[in-house]
């Protein structure tokens, strides 16, 4: 989803289907993916970094977390994937802020797929002190404590920290997948999840190479 469907609201639009360009031959730079003119500082862990760029609120996002998730559990030891949560507006800065409490207070594997159902499936929004509270309660969590983590020095650092990413690798929709700080793609570039994945496994490979 990019900056124009934004203002259409958390149901999202219709879109036209990404079509599948990927059957034969190698990735096409501009086409599949983007090379970035400026490469992107990475975590110095040795490892090939892959950022999903994601919002709780997009159903693009949603659609995509299934097919992501079964790729990253059969991710290679010198590949590492994080998720860093976007919000283009005000107005979704409290989805990303729910993703960095529930990473403080280590509620991120119980949780992660659960926030989406809740907004996507079940129709909650999840915008306000009290709606979030409510939902995480309902869920063995302190709610109380969880809006003040979600209020907190360390979140708020977050949040800057993934605006300054997002903004550094140019991103202006999600899901985007940043690959080691010098390429991106997206299901919307690649002409689908899968294209998109196959995309990344490509450049995953050049970046192995060196």
């Amino acid at each position: 989803m990019d900056r124009r469907q934004l203002a259409k609201g958390l149901a999202g639009v219709a879109v036209a289907p990404w079509l599948p360009r990927l059957a034969h031959g190698a990735p096409v730079e501009g086409r599949d993916y983007v090379r970035l003119a400026q490469p992107v500082p990475v975590a110095s862990s040795g490892k090939i970094e892959v950022v999903e760029f994601f919002g709780y609120w997009c159903p693009h996002c949603n659609a995509f977390e299934p097919t992501l998730d079964a790729w990253a559990r059969k991710l290679p030891p010198d590949v590492a994937l994080r998720r860093v949560p976007v919000a283009f507006s005000a107005a979704q800065e409290p989805y990303a802020k729910i993703y960095f409490a529930l990473e403080a207070m280590g509620q991120l594997q119980a949780m992660h797929t659960k926030v989406f159902a809740a907004i996507h499936v079940q129709r909650h929004r999840l915008e306000k002190d009290g709606e979030i509270q409510a939902f995480v309660a309902a869920n063995g969590i302190d709610g109380a404590k969880f809006i003040e983590t979600m209020k907190s020095f360390t979140v708020a650092s977050k949040l800057k920290q993934a605006r300054q990413l997002a903004e550094a690798y140019r991103i202006d929709g999600v899901p985007t997948l940043g690959i080691h700080g010098r390429y991106f793609t997206s299901p919307s570039l690649a002409g689908g999840s899968d294209e998109a994945l196959k995309v990344a496994d490509q450049l995953i490979q050049r970046v192995r190479k060196g």
